[in-house]
């Protein structure tokens, strides 16, 4: 039996979840779906600047997790610039962090600017919607 997956721990949800090119094509089978836990390694790895260890320390979860995650989602992102798709953010194994737990949460965080972070989302909340059609698990 297969080991339960880890709840992997995301500061906020993006304030946007779905991009791409202005002229394509919109059609579900022309959509990468990114999970929010991807997303988080890409923010924190590129936009904050973290390495791998730091980041899956902020995730709670084991530095290889990380680098597997962290792949995935970069490629996810190349199909969608190179390949022309759309990309959306959903799903994953996530819990967003409580409210005494945002200390360790990013420090550029769109938290109270926009975005949708802490404001209307349940503190603590766990979501598991991982279902990713592109990779097939």
């Amino acid at each position: 039996m297969a080991r339960p997956r880890k709840w992997r721990k995301v500061c906020c949800l993006p304030g946007a979840d779905l991009f791409g090119p202005l002229n394509g094509i919109e059609d579900p089978l022309y959509e990468i779906t990114m999970s929010v836990d991807e997303y988080e390694t890409i923010r924190l790895i590129d936009l904050e600047g973290l390495n791998q260890e730091e980041c899956a320390e902020r995730m709670q979860v084991a530095r290889g997790t990380v680098q597997s995650i962290y792949k995935e989602a970069r490629s996810k992102i190349a199909q969608a610039i190179v390949i022309g798709h759309r990309l959306r953010i959903e799903g994953g194994d996530y819990q967003l962090y409580d409210d005494d737990e945002r200390e360790v949460g990013c420090h550029r965080c769109r938290r109270g600017h926009m975005g949708r972070c802490f404001d209307k989302e349940t503190p603590g909340e766990r979501r598991s919607t991982y279902e990713n059609s592109n990779t097939g698990r």
